[in-house]
């Protein structure tokens, strides 16, 4: 079916979408699992763990409960799979036998269980799991809904008492006494053992191929309040003792033990440029603790730092182990899109796949792939790379909605900046596009600002062309995928040459493309990228519409709100609220409120303690004060993440928001 007889994508399409994610091979290499993710009827989200054989074309259904279902892990022998379930209210364990048969729960912890992984010798079962100092593993009991309920009434009538810096968080709201710990399930007994105990957050790594080491993150500095640090840490298991490998300077993850056991392979960096620091590649020696860098002269950012709005799901990023100790697999974020690179312990850099897409996630097994895939016209699908470097579809996921609805294949522009740096982006030519009409325009402008536009599929940018926009999308200074120097290069410049590269970017396709009305311009972006909007619309007037979404609008208040706040203020302006007040007004677009004449809609989740509501609502109250065009909606129970995992209705509703207030002035 050609694109002129597909119809114009909408916001609810928006519940059509199955996102993939999370691929893993069997032991014996012949198949995976993967997990599907799609909104159900309930206004919410369901999760189902599937499995395809490499010489078939369709893959099985294996969990059937409405809920979410995730994680799934082998065991070692390949007759057992472990996975996470929400389907007796909160995250829990199942065991499936991989022949078939009704899942088996193993936990019934108070506050829930996930992240499982088994041991080397398939008789135990790693997890983490959130406890109180005084609670037992061996004595955990599952609250039932009304149990749940009461305790949730109980929490609504009783203060929060505070005493910690880090009380809050945008993912978990405000923090309470329990902390993630490491359990051990032992399958055959049936019994729990809590393997870690410090008062902080663990998080589990890997297991050594023999069992007998356990390497797990965490900040166990006394000072961990006051910290942004994450350690590596191997704990005996038969002595209990604790040995740190890391230097207490910097973040460290997604570590792995060599198939040996004699090295450990991770991620991580030293804070060199604060929250602007590429990841690098660092190899330990079991032992000794002895590390080296593989990728102090690559300058790409280690990790995918694309940035969509249907990726639910974790996936691997790497680093994972050939089988002969000499060679590293990871995905890598570099130019507008991700790929998978394989690295020798000489530093040598290799580029097993990379084409104009987003790798998402993968696995690996004896030479071969599995790899997610998505590209800005297919949210993803999962592909086999063999060891020829052939590459062939496994799925074929979303077909009758990309058999339905028309959409946009973005051109990869280059601008060249007021001062001659080279910037990235991509646009959208609007749904039935026709040569000698004019269209209106809308830019789009990330967040982070430390994360990348690119190669994705983005269902936001997609409607706004789908309603006939011309849309434009970069990345401008400050963005990951072109190296340390220009990622590092907005910080302490918030509105300066950040804001120069996205009006340069316009005015080139304003002189490149005839087919944009310059009287129809509209802006729009979310956190950073709501900044952003906001510095935009106050510097100049050029533009006709703007949505400005989870925003920062004054960082002196921003600083003590924020679950960041404290740290990022100086991480990216240079000045903490008490050492330079003056600068933080300075960057702040609500000292420019007087002027904003383009009309404003501001959008932002009650529930967001990222860049909180309050930011929002000063802005709002300001230019309301002044009698400007502004409307402010207030999204309930919706946090910072709403673009991208909020509830189904809330996001399509959000959505409908945007477009109606460009539709309404553009």
């Amino acid at each position: 079916m050609n694109d002129k007889a597909k119809q114009a994508l909408t916001a609810k399409d928006l519940k059509k979408i199955n996102v993939y994610s999370d691929p893993q091979f069997t032991p014996d290499g012949h198949g995976y699992t993967f997990v599907s993710t799609a909104a159900n009827d309930d206004n919410d989200y369901t999760s189902h763990v599937f499995f395809q054989a490499l010489n078939d074309q369709k893959a099985t259904q294996w969990t059937f409960a409405d809920a979410q279902n995730s994680h799934p892990r082998f065991s070692p022998d390949g007759q057992n799979v472990v996975f996470q379930s929400t389907r007796t209210g909160i995250p829990q364990l199942w065991l499936l036998h991989t022949d078939g048969g009704e899942a088996k729960q193993l936990t019934t912890f108070k506050h829930g269980a996930g992240n499982p992984e088994w041991s080397k010798d398939g008789q135990s079962i790693i997890f983490s799991a959130p406890l109180e100092e005084a609670d037992d593993a061996n004595d955990q009991q599952e609250p039932n809904e009304e149990e749940r309920q009461k305790e949730k009434e109980k929490k609504r009538k009783q203060p929060l008492v505070i005493n910690r810096l880090k009380y809050k968080s945008d993912a978990s709201g405000f923090h309470d006494a329990k902390r993630t710990q490491i359990i051990r399930y032992d399958v055959a007994n049936e019994t729990f053992e809590q393997l870690t105990s410090a008062y902080t957050d663990h998080h589990f790594e890997d297991i050594s191929p023999d069992d007998q080491q356990l390497l797990f993150s965490a900040n166990l500095s006394e000072d961990r309040d006051y910290e942004l640090t994450n350690d590596l840490y191997l704990l005996d298991l038969a002595t209990k003792n604790i040995t740190t490998l890391t230097n207490g300077k910097g973040q460290y993850g997604n570590a792995r033990f060599s198939p040996s056991g004699g090295k450990i392979a991770c991620l991580g960096h030293d804070f060199a440029y604060q929250g602007a620091t590429l990841n690098e590649l660092f190899v330990f020696d079991a032992e000794t603790g002895d590390r080296s860098c593989l990728s102090h002269v690559w300058d790409i950012q280690l990790g995918d730092a694309m940035i969509g709005d249907t990726r639910m799901g974790q996936s691997e990023n790497g680093p994972v182990w050939h089988e002969d100790e000499a060679h590293l697999f990871f995905i890598a974020t570099d130019f507008g899109a991700t790929g998978i690179y394989q690295a020798s312990l000489d530093g040598d850099l290799t580029v097993m796949y990379k084409e104009n897409s987003h790798v998402f996630g993968f696995s690996y097994h004896e030479g071969t792939f599995i790899l997610g895939i998505s590209t800005p016209t297919n949210p993803g699908n999962f592909y086999q790379l063999d060891k020829k470097g052939h590459i062939s579809r496994l799925t074929d996921a979303n077909r009758a909605f990309l058999d339905e609805v028309a959409l946009s294949e973005p051109e990869t522009l280059t601008f060249e900046a007021d001062d001659g740096w080279e910037i990235q982006g991509w646009l959208l030519r609007p749904y039935g596009f026709e040569e000698g009409k004019k269209y209106p325009f809308v830019l789009e402008v990330h967040g982070g600002p430390h994360a990348m536009y690119g190669q994705t599929f983005f269902h936001e940018m997609q409607l706004l062309a789908a309603k006939g926009y011309v849309v434009l999308y970069t990345n401008p200074r400050g963005s990951h995928g072109y190296g340390q120097a220009f990622v590092d290069a907005c910080r302490t410049d918030y509105g300066g040459k950040d804001y120069t590269d996205l009006m340069s970017a316009v005015d080139d396709v304003l002189e490149t493309y005839d087919f944009i009305d310059e009287e129809r311009l509209g802006v729009t972006g979310g956190s950073y990228g709501g900044f952003m909007t906001n510095w935009i619309i106050g510097h100049t007037n050029r533009f006709k519409a703007a949505v400005t979404q989870r925003c920062i609008s004054n960082w002196l208040s921003f600083y003590g709100v924020s679950d960041i706040g404290y740290f990022f203020t100086k991480w990216e302006l240079g000045k903490n609220l008490l050492e330079d007040p003056a600068q933080l007004w300075d960057f702040s677009p609500l000292k420019y409120a007087e002027n904003m004449e383009t009309p404003l809609l501001i959008v932002h989740g009650e529930n967001d303690y990222r860049c909180p509501i309050e930011q929002s609502e000063q802005l709002f109250v300001t230019l309301k004060h002044m009698k400007k065009d502004v409307e402010f909606v207030r999204f309930p129970d919706a946090n910072h993440e709403l673009s991208r995992s909020g509830k189904p209705e809330m996001r399509i509703e959000r959505l409908n928001h945007i477009t109606r207030w460009f539709e309404q002035y553009l």
